[in-house]
């Protein structure tokens, strides 16, 4: 290990009993929805999985089926051959979805289609016969899978009603223009009888009212789809926005309406949600069902959800206002869960498992982190564990930030651009640090939220609590977490011989402070990538020692393990290490777990995070299935997250406990289980597998001797006022961090 890459960390679990539940609480009520018939809403799979694969194929559907809620919808997007086929593809055009570009180079044409003059590749300009034999699928979304593309046929509409999945929805989108082109869809559906199709949509009302009688006589219920606002329906040339201020008049010819999610839920420009609209109370009232469009994992809709879809689900069906119907989505699993599993979901229902939840820098997805605001949040959200990385100002007050660094989540570099140093031993480019300004100096800085992907993809986090909240000492922190949570995080060897800050004793000195080295409804975890350090707190039996691996490992050999063993109690591991990822797929799992429970060591996996863009295609783009991978599907102790609340939802959800029986239950991705589907030559190429622990790496040299800085002020003050929180003699100052990791904290469970 790098001698100035030391993490260390203190953390704090508490065993104080949680309100037990109630005795009747084994037998879950039944739940009671808002609906207009008072039932579950309904899941509906646009093209079966088409998040993952392109829309519906059979791969899409098979996997829709298999693993979203017993009552899923699949929905087909007709279009038309030349000779009257029914084929299942998600535009009238075919060339973002297919093949069909680069098979016929020359076939591209230009149709009206509802007055708009629309260049491409058209199915009425192909016969059945040519459509399947000769083109393929492709995904439609480019920053989706592309593995799949060129491998999978076209759905005929009479392949997905073969499959007989539980109800199916075919949505027809341009019956206008295909009467015109001598083709009806009216009449290719009454050739299939309207056998096997549950519901019938369409932005017609022309079409609507043509297959009313037959839609009757089969039970199938029409749906009036709502265009963008400002758009004209062909019937009646009117704007759906004129429509819909007569609802009543919809149920003359249709059972229920289909809109996009913002005709419920608007945002505004920031991408923060407006009040609702009352369109499901209107259509309820007028008795028509609600069924709302739109959802997708990897399509962030506002910043209210946190970057979880599941958040987003539950504002529609579970705000305690209103509930839509059901929802068309391009990941049905995740809104299986979201109804199925997390609906209903309220107060602190006693967890599933063991495992624990351990912020990374507080609730840092909505806060900038290791502020008051960040700690708080994360205590709302049910976390088990909150987090604070031990910094030094210059004149000896120990504060909770996630580096000695305070140029990327402060204002420093804005106020304090004059006093940048370069420090080799912690970081190659030029930072200001904490130990070099005092506190008062740090807390005119304000907190800067950090969003690891802004520079990538642009995606950010919370711009309306970008700068909100305030750094706290670790007095505060100690004392918030002895009702809360708590733990520290520091960088011992450079303080300790370069400016005379002994950061071990410190942390002892503030522990003891606290009293928390004597509690025993609480216990103190201390982490660090040194051996060194996690020694100093051996002679300290309420203590349990966290090793922090911060290389990448795929193997933990018993001679390794036995090493560890010496010096710590737990490991803090990169979830790279317990699945290895290769082109965004989950293409191995490792031993590593099984190894460290042989030797009686646990395991916590950092750091995960919301954000799809973080998260394998194997896990649905959806942080939920990511924590079931590690939890149940790996069996670690504990995970890392920026955003406790979407890991504490899981773990209270029935769902989580794979050995009871239900309905529904949430399972884990099987690494390497869809990257196998796709042909062998389409597979990125497999990376070189992590190499094993090796011993050698656990042990650490003896930290340096803390200097005496004192006798080599030039100014005669000492770098230790006396009466600074954390403060003894030679050590005031407590830490620098470069990765502040892990943390346990104050957790409620029951004795």
């Amino acid at each position: 290990m790098l001698r100035f890459l030391i993490l260390f960390s203190l953390f704090i679990h508490s065993c104080v009993a949680a309100p037990k539940a109630p005795a009747a609480a084994a037998a879950l009520p039944t739940k009671k929805w808002l609906t207009l018939n008072g039932q579950e809403p309904g899941v509906v799979a646009r093209g079966g999985i088409s998040g993952l694969f392109p829309e519906s194929c059979a791969l899409a559907n098979d996997l829709a089926i298999s693993s979203s809620s017993p009552g899923l919808t699949i929905l087909c997007n007709l279009q038309m051959t030349n000779d009257g086929a029914g084929i299942c593809l998600p535009d009238i055009r075919l060339d973002n979805a297919t093949t069909i570009s680069t098979l016929f180079p020359k076939g591209q044409k230009t149709y009206k289609v509802n007055g708009q003059d629309l260049k491409g590749w058209f199915a009425l300009d192909y016969s059945a016969d040519t459509i399947f034999s000769n083109v393929s699928l492709v995904q439609n979304i480019y920053s989706r899978p592309s593995i799949f593309d060129g491998q999978l046929p076209i759905s005929a509409v009479e392949d997905v009603l073969g499959i007989k999945p539980p109800k199916f929805w075919l949505s027809v989108q341009n019956d206008a223009f295909y009467m015109e082109h001598k083709l009806s869809p009216a009449e290719y559906l009454r050739s299939l009888g309207f056998r096997g199709i549950t519901f019938i949509s369409s932005p017609e009302i022309g079409f609507l009212k043509s297959i009313g009688r037959d839609a009757v006589m089969s039970k199938t219920k029409l749906i009036f789809e709502f265009k963008d606002p400002e758009a004209m329906e062909p019937t009646t040339n009117k704007k759906y926005s004129e429509i819909l201020q007569n609802l009543a008049a919809i149920k003359a010819f249709a059972s229920g309406v289909l809109v996009p999610k913002g005709y419920i839920w608007p945002i505004d420009t920031a991408k923060y949600l407006k009040p609702a609209t009352t369109l499901v109370a209107d259509a309820h009232k007028a008795g028509l069902e609600v069924y709302a469009s739109g959802f997708a994992n990897d399509m962030p809709a506002s910043f209210n959800y946190s970057y979880d879809p599941s958040a987003e689900y539950l504002q529609f069906v579970d705000n305690g206002q209103f509930s839509v119907d059901g929802v068309v989505t391009d990941f049905p699993p995740t809104a299986s869960q979201a109804i199925s599993c997390f609906s209903h979901q309220k107060g602190n229902l006693p967890k599933a498992g063991h495992a624990l939840v351990i912020t990374h820098n507080g609730a840092s997805g909505d806060y900038p982190g290791c502020t008051d605001l960040a700690y708080q949040k994360a205590v709302e959200d049910g976390a088990d564990v909150i987090d604070c990385s031990v910094q030094m100002s210059k004149d000896g007050i120990a504060f909770c930030h996630d580096s000695a660094d305070l140029t990327v989540s402060s204002t420093a570099m804005a106020t304090f651009m004059s006093r940048a140093t370069s420090v080799p031993e912690i970081q190659p480019t030029n930072g200001v640090f904490s130990f070099d300004l005092t506190w008062a100096e740090i807390q005119s800085l304000k907190p800067q939220i950090q969003s690891p992907f802004i520079a990538k993809v642009g995606i950010s986090r919370n711009p309306a609590n970008k700068n909100a909240g305030k750094f706290v000492t670790l007095d505060d922190f100690l004392k918030f977490s002895k009702e809360k949570a708590v733990t520290g995080v520091l960088n011992a060897a450079y303080l300790a011989s370069k400016k005379g800050l002994g950061i071990v004793d410190a942390v002892k000195s503030a522990l003891t402070k606290s009293t928390l080295d004597k509690q025993t409804t609480q216990r103190v975890l201390i982490q660090s990538d040194d051996s060194s350090v996690l020694a100093g707190f051996e002679a300290v039996p309420p203590y349990t020692r966290v090793l922090s691996i911060d290389k990448e490992i795929g193997d933990a050999p018993k001679a390794s393990v036995d090493e560890i063993k010496k010096h710590a109690d737990a490991v803090n591991i990169l979830r790279s290490s317990l699945v290895s990822i290769s082109g965004s797929f989950a293409a191995g799992k490792t031993n590593v777990v099984e190894e460290m429970h042989k030797g009686n060591i646990s395991v916590y996996v950092s750091v995960l995070r919301n954000e799809y863009i973080s998260i394998a295609f194997d896990y649905f783009s959806d942080p939920t299935v990511e924590f079931a991978t590690f939890i149940a599907g790996n069996g670690v102790d504990g995970v890392i997250t920026e955003f406790p609340a979407t890991a504490s939802r899981y773990l209270r959800s029935p769902c989580s406990d794979l050995n009871k029986e239900q309905p529904y239950a949430i399972l884990p991705a099987e690494a390497g289980a869809l990257i196998s589907v796709a042909n062998k030559e389409a597979q990125p190429p497999a990376s070189a597998p992590n190499p094993p622990l090796d011993a050698k790496d656990v042990i650490d040299p003896p930290l340096p001797p803390v200097a005496n800085m004192a006798a080599n002020n030039a100014t005669g003050a000492t770098p230790n006022a006396p009466g600074h929180s954390g403060s003894i003699a030679t050590t005031a100052n407590l830490c620098l961090s470069l990765l502040a990791i892990l943390a346990m904290g104050l957790l409620f469970a029951t004795d």
